[in-house]
């Protein structure tokens, strides 16, 4: 029998070798093909913006290089006030959500308030755009919650007023649904970074000191904390405001039509039946891809001005500058931001049951499932191409995430800075500008290939979130377990999937959670790629929500939000009863 098997385990370990072998190839290959599939989609998509913007477009029989498509854009009315409510919604809701979380970080620095305005906020990450500008729109509304609940105090009010929001052409409206949006994502990106183990350790016992020295809380922050943080939370604040500048969900629900911005107004122009509007198209592209650069170098130039202006401020001794004022501020603005985002999902909620509610009554009259039931029935295909494109596109991000993070530590090199950049490349690019040229080149390759498009596409908007939620957990793996089992004999592919991938559980299920969400609440990509001819939740959401029942647009926003919040409960159930499971 011994040497039966002995002949057995011979026969086996060159098929054994092989695949070894064929991992680690896999695995040092995995960087450049990470870097060939964030690099090639992007710049060719700017490239084949750029030609048709110059008059060349084969397609539509434009083979004269010219200046046609920019002298097409230059003669759009109201061009300028597109381009100005672009920069200023961009720039100005980056600014406050910011401010906002600076504010919130100083006043409730090492205080056990800080967690619990984490954990009410941070559900708000999983909120599509589309579904927070719906959510958002129900409360402002002339005929929203925040006028049914002030209107028993104003005499006479029994019909509903002629308000300025939303849609206002001023985009105050778009600013307050991206403030809000995206003020969870700085606050818990800035908390992750205080929750590295050196450096969290290290700030807070810097604060301390402060403290010591009789530096008020909030001085205290600024002067010795925000110094070290900044930097590390520059790549997060450049990413939300390239997204602002060139955001379509939130201009398209809540901005203002005549004109809209100018993401708004080049998808129009995209999608038009006049495809010669396809030039004038990506010559927009490329000016909404200047207005952001600008934007981006506005804030880069703007950090090194502060710095300027404010380096002496840093060491002059001064310990008070109306702290106590600025903290009952803050609470006050951290409890109007919760109670705002609090009332609008309660509106959401109440619109998507509600029977007959008239004005100005706070409550339906009778509460009904109705809705539910008629949406249900015509949601099946949505329902099934928004889990279909999310589950591919998140299980191939996650797989060359962990492949990449494995060729990190078996090389023992860290990932460089180029590629750490190009990770954030398709996030810093406005996606209306390289989308369009990715769209040229797929309906050149395979015009029919609609689903495998717009996976490919939501590929690039997952992948750097998903690489950037898995990346510290797969950093601070014991390397002690990989080491004792390489040293019992075992290759570097079953260390990979029996030690490695065991203790990275819980840390997969979140970035898998976070990847759907990503995937689920893509607007943009899945109209350009798909063609229109693949319905998800979120784009029936955004169609519906421009001029259709507000019940039923308050199913769908609510649908929106329920798909990510499943992923996230599950990722937080399953380790604790697979842990459980595995003691016992």
């Amino acid at each position: 029998m011994s040497a039966v098997s002995n002949k057995v385990a011979t026969s086996r370990r060159p098929h054994a070798r092989k695949s070894h072998d064929m991992f680690s190839k896999i695995v040092k290959l995995s960087p450049r093909f990470l870097l060939i599939l964030l690099i090639l989609p992007v710049l060719g998509g700017l490239i084949s913006v750029l030609l048709p913007a110059f008059g060349y477009a084969p397609a539509l029989d434009q083979t004269t290089f010219g200046w046609q498509g920019f002298t097409m854009l230059w003669q759009t009315p109201g061009l300028v006030n597109m381009a100005m409510l672009s920069i200023g919604t961009g720039l100005i809701s980056t600014l406050l959500a910011f401010i906002i979380t600076l504010m919130i970080l100083a006043a409730f620095f090492n205080s056990p308030w800080l967690n619990r305005i984490q954990r009410l906020l941070s559900p708000i990450l999983v909120i599509p755009h589309a579904a927070a500008a719906i959510a958002v729109g129900f409360l402002i509304a002339p005929s929203g919650m925040i006028s049914r609940i002030i209107s028993p105090w104003l005499s006479g009010w029994e019909l509903a007023p002629n308000g300025l929001f939303p849609h206002d052409s001023f985009g105050i409206s778009i600013i307050l649904g991206l403030t809000l949006k995206e003020l969870p994502f700085l606050l818990l990106m800035a908390l992750g970074v205080l929750a590295q183990p050196e450096l969290g350790k290290k700030l807070r016992q810097q604060h301390k000191v402060a403290l010591n020295l009789g530096y008020c809380p909030m001085t205290a922050f600024f002067k010795v904390i925000l110094p070290s943080l900044y930097p590390l939370l520059r790549l997060p604040i450049l990413a939300v405001l390239a997204y602002a500048s060139a955001s379509v969900e939130m201009p398209l629900i809540l901005g203002p039509n005549t004109p809209p911005t100018l993401a708004v107004a080049i998808m129009h122009w995209f999608n038009d039946v006049d495809l010669n509007l396809r030039i004038k198209a990506s010559a927009g592209a490329l000016l909404q891809l200047a207005l952001t650069g600008g934007l981006l170098a506005l804030w880069l130039s703007g950090e090194k001005a502060i710095k300027v202006l404010f380096s002496d401020s840093l060491t002059n001794g001064v310990r008070e500058y109306g702290g106590f004022y600025w903290q009952k501020l803050t609470i006050i603005l951290t409890a109007l931001v919760i109670g705002f985002i609090l009332l609008s999902l309660i509106a959401l909620i109440l619109w998507s049951v509600a029977g007959f509610w008239r004005f100005p009554d706070a409550l339906p009259e009778q509460f009904t499932l109705l809705h539910f039931n008629s949406a249900l029935m015509q949601m099946s295909n949505p329902l099934f191409n928004t889990l279909a494109i999310g589950l591919v596109t998140t299980v191939f991000a996650i797989t060359v995430t962990l492949l990449c993070l494995e060729s990190e530590q078996l090389s023992d090199k860290p990932i460089s800075r180029f590629t750490s950049l190009i990770i954030y490349l398709p996030l810093l690019v406005p996606s209306i500008a390289f989308l369009f040229g990715l769209v040229w080149i797929q309906q050149w390759v395979n015009n029919q290939a609609a689903f495998f498009n717009v996976v490919f596409t939501h590929l690039l908007l997952v992948l750097p979130y998903v690489f950037l939620s898995l990346a510290s957990s797969y950093r601070r793996l014991d390397p002690r377990f990989a080491r004792v089992a390489a040293s019992l004999g075992a290759a570097p592919c079953k260390v990979f999937f029996k030690v490695k991938l065991p203790q990275l559980f819980a840390p997969i299920l979140i970035a898998a959670a976070l990847g759907l969400a990503i995937s689920f609440g893509q607007y943009l990509p899945t109209l350009l790629a798909g063609g229109g001819r693949i319905a998800t939740i979120t784009t029936e959401a955004v169609t519906l929500a421009n001029g259709a029942s507000r019940r039923t647009s308050a199913v769908y926003a609510i649908m929106q939000m329920a798909l990510p919040l499943i992923g996230f409960i599950l990722a937080w159930v399953l380790p604790k009863y697979f842990f459980k499971s595995a003691r016992a």
